[in-house]
């Protein structure tokens, strides 16, 4: 197998920031206010969303709070019968189950080292889920007391799709990235989009129905960590892969500020990334209506390289 290299200047944009990182995410209903912390700041009992946020810790599952887009008044009752999604995200075993409960705390039922690795069959068996049948979700951060960036941008955003027709849109409570609002988290696969619009948004949710990733406007899969984010996708931009499953992270090493990220083709083939991590120059606003300057931190594809066979491992 030949091998090549290209420097970061034909790599297309770097990712400045963070874009959310998870393997299985674990979507709970919530009508009315969220606080910054939504899932003990919220109409939840907190009481509840400690005792989630204890049980998820170093699981590998992610826990948000999600919403119909629309006026979020105090209904000043819970609602009857809420919607519950877990989707594990990782290459090779993803999938997006959906269930309905009257009553939240059986949440609290599930196993949730299970759940990470990618094990759905406790979250169908306690909370009788299945596998999702509707279209894909498109989930648009709009927690403004998290950062009013989100709501300032993300909730037209999530208003416009719905009123277009989207039916697996959904706001959802903290994605991170709030610089990159509207920002938008697309399941089964787990890719985060920065500064969405609606026609990128439904552009990408075409492309998941097919099985295709739209690279542009993407910050990376939510199953990885900020190198291997910003690897996988410096190997689509060089290669023009764009099906969902074709890659995979499978090694990095190094640390702060540079990486060696493997990532893996399905036909086999292996690309070595080289990954530093820089500073956003000029210096930026990091958050709507916040005066300071800040130099955030971001992700720069040094180069890629595709392995001889020998070279591989």
């Amino acid at each position: 197998m030949s091998t090549c290299a290209t420097d970061s200047r034909n790599l297309g944009e770097p990712m400045p920031g963070t874009a959310a990182t998870a393997s299985t995410w674990l979507l709970l209903e919530q009508a009315g206010p969220w606080g910054a912390k939504a899932l003990t700041s919220s109409h939840l009992d907190p009481v509840l969303g400690r005792a989630l946020e204890a049980a998820a810790q170093d699981t590998g599952v992610r826990i948000a709070l999600i919403r119909r887009p629309g006026r979020h008044a105090d209904p000043g009752m819970p609602p009857p019968v809420r919607q519950v999604y877990a989707a594990h995200t990782a290459p090779g075993n993803v999938w997006l189950h959906s269930a309905t409960t009257t009553d939240p705390a059986r949440l609290l039922d599930l196993d949730f080292a299970a759940l990470g690795r990618g094990d759905h069959r406790g979250f169908d068996t306690a909370l009788r889920g299945g596998p999702h049948t509707g279209d894909p979700l498109a989930l648009v951060c709009t927690n403004g007391k998290r950062d009013r960036c989100c709501a300032l941008l993300g909730r037209p955003l999530a208003a416009e799709l719905a009123a277009s027709g989207v039916q697996g849109v959904w706001e959802v409570t903290h994605l991170g990235g709030h610089r990159f609002s509207p920002t938008v988290l697309v399941l089964p696969h787990g890719y985060v989009y920065g500064r969405a619009e609606a026609h990128t948004v439904k552009e990408v949710l075409h492309g998941v129905q097919e099985g295709r990733v739209v690279v542009e406007g993407c910050r990376g899969r939510s199953a990885w960590e900020r190198p291997g984010q910003a690897a996988e996708l410096a190997v689509r931009r060089a290669t023009g892969e764009d099906r969902a499953e074709a890659l995979d992270v499978v090694l990095t090493t190094g640390e702060a500020p540079r990486w060696e990220v493997t990532v893996a083709h399905t036909d086999g083939r292996h690309w070595r990334v080289v990954v530093a991590q820089g500073a956003s120059r000029p210096p930026r606003q990091e958050s709507c209506g916040v005066s300071v300057l800040g130099s955030p931190a971001r992700m720069d594809v040094v180069a890629v390289r595709e392995l001889a066979v020998a070279a591989v491992g």
